[in-house]
């Protein structure tokens, strides 16, 4: 399974085992234990329960396997070795895309100091050993349940979706601090669909998520709206580079998603309704910026309706472009 757009490779997964299961729910849990028995007796629950399971043997392994397999929930060890629980922890709630990613520690009963220092890492829940086979697929299932409701990740790219988004600008609103809103599509992207299908268009809106991760720092949220609709959230004194960098990356990368005969011609011919060729150009990103730097922003709708307006502005240049709204008032 290809890694997901804006995974960086932490290390080799090699010595990595992977269950492969009937898919029952749809979900796929990464057991990372250095216990041969544990990772036994979770795995026959979990895949008795329909799941998929991964294992991995170690930190590293396991994070190998975060980013190649992309789970839904991660069992978690604490003391292991190359490298332990909390290494993990911190390192999968650092990075953007995975902040989000359950996790639940594994823990035996006397390690009180354990769980709460998980707890303040940014894990979500602990199981204690030995395990108690009806909690530990009540956690589970509550632990999915509670990121599924806050997340509603977009499932081509795994970004947080609209409610997060939302949660996201509205809090910057309230905490009144400087923060700017990036607006993001791609232009001619149908088109590029139209001539490829959808399996090329995915792979492309994957590519774009990534380049828009990885132009990102660690306080960046991106997030998927759906199709090719983006955005991102940052702060005034660094949006404008950060148009600059995603923009140069992603007209660096659009032509090798084209074949040879549409890269020479720069773009591709479709038939109209009426049957008349039609010539749409090599794709390219928009993006509108708004940010309370210059006026207030007191409302999403606010923010909503001006970097609608400054996209429309980044739109009309025909290629890739920014814009952003500097009016004070």
């Amino acid at each position: 399974m290809p890694r997901g757009p804006g995974a960086r490779r932490l290390g080799s997964s090699k010595g990595a085992v992977r269950i492969m299961t009937k898919d029952s729910h749809g979900r796929r849990i990464l057991i990372v234990d250095d216990d041969p028995e544990v990772r036994a007796l979770l795995q026959d629950v979990l895949e008795g329960e329909g799941f998929h399971v991964d294992i991995a043997v170690n930190g590293r392994q396991g994070l190998d396997l975060i980013l190649s397999a992309a789970p839904d929930l991660v069992l978690l060890d604490i003391e292991m070795p190359v490298m332990n629980g909390w290494e993990v922890v911190r390192l999968i709630k650092g990075h953007t895309l995975l902040r989000h990613l359950p996790v639940l520690l594994l823990t035996s009963l006397n390690q009180t100091d354990h769980k709460v220092r998980g707890i303040d890492l940014g894990a979500d829940d602990y199981l204690t050993k030995p395990f108690n086979i009806p909690e530990v697929m009540a956690r589970v299932r509550g632990a999915l349940k509670r990121v599924s409701v806050a997340l509603e990740a977009n499932p081509l790219t795994r970004l947080p979706g609209n409610n997060s988004i939302e949660q996201e600008i509205s809090a910057r609103i309230r905490a009144e601090v400087e923060f700017a809103v990036l607006y993001a599509d791609l232009n001619n992207f149908k088109a590029f669909n139209d001539r490829y299908g959808f399996l090329r268009g995915d792979k492309l809106i994957q590519e774009t998520a990534r380049i828009l991760l990885d132009a990102a720092n660690g306080e960046d949220f991106v997030g998927h709206v759906g199709g090719d609709d983006f955005i991102v959230v940052s702060v005034p004194d660094r949006a404008e580079d950060y148009c600059r960098r995603v923009i140069e990356t992603f007209d660096a990368m659009v032509p090798d998603h084209y074949d040879a005969e549409d890269l020479a011609r720069g773009g591709v011919e479709l038939a109209d309704r009426q049957g008349k060729l039609k010539f749409f150009p090599l794709v390219g990103i928009a993006i509108g910026g708004v940010t309370n730097a210059h006026r207030p922003l007191t409302s999403i709708g606010q923010v909503s309706g001006l970097g609608a307006e400054t996209k429309k502005y980044a739109k009309a240049a025909g290629k890739s472009a920014f814009a952003f709204d500097r009016r004070t008032d």
